[in-house]
């Protein structure tokens, strides 16, 4: 027995929104837990494990800290840049075909719309995970932004994938 494709494509697209709810509420529940239960002091550092830490800080750019913000203009040019990116990714992510793209998306988008609440409830991005080993050092990061970067880092490997190569020599 064939499976019907469309229902194949609708579980599948159901599951890359279930999976869009799962990454927000991840992250806003472990943000939650940083500024409501850990008692984590601004900028204070609790060890979790070597080369690993939990420390308070608001990030009121993008990325890495990048294009700081510090007045309401700037706030909400970045959140109206995050809502149209958001609908873009969506627009991609209910188009796409491969299941990995939309894997990837849909945890791009989760982390999106994570970082998202944030800016809008309190003006900047709760960030709170930071990693280190010997000399090198991270920037302080979140869930969503892990998130952003397990997508990317899927939507990479699956351009370079073999289902995409073979598209290429017979097209």
């Amino acid at each position: 027995m064939l499976a019907n494709p469309a229902v194949s494509a609708m579980k599948t697209r159901l599951a890359a929104f279930a999976g869009v709810g799962l990454t927000v509420l991840a992250d806003q529940a472990s943000k939650y837990w940083v500024l409501n239960v850990s008692d984590l002091p601004l900028g204070e550092r609790l060890t979790v494990a070597p080369g690993l830490e939990l420390v308070l800080t608001w990030n009121r750019g993008i990325s890495y800290g990048l294009f700081q913000q510090d007045s309401a203009l700037g706030r909400w040019l970045l959140v109206g840049f995050t809502v149209v990116a958001t609908l873009a990714l969506v627009t991609w992510m209910v188009r796409a075909s491969h299941r990995l793209t939309i894997f990837g998306l849909s945890l791009i988008v989760g982390g999106a719309i994570g970082n998202f609440i944030d800016r809008v409830a309190y003006g900047a991005v709760v960030d709170f995970v930071y990693f280190h080993i010997l000399s090198f050092s991270w920037y302080v990061f979140n869930l969503a932004d892990c998130a952003i970067v397990a997508g990317v880092a899927a939507l990479l490997y699956d351009s370079f994938g073999k289902s995409h190569s073979d598209a290429a020599k017979s097209g």
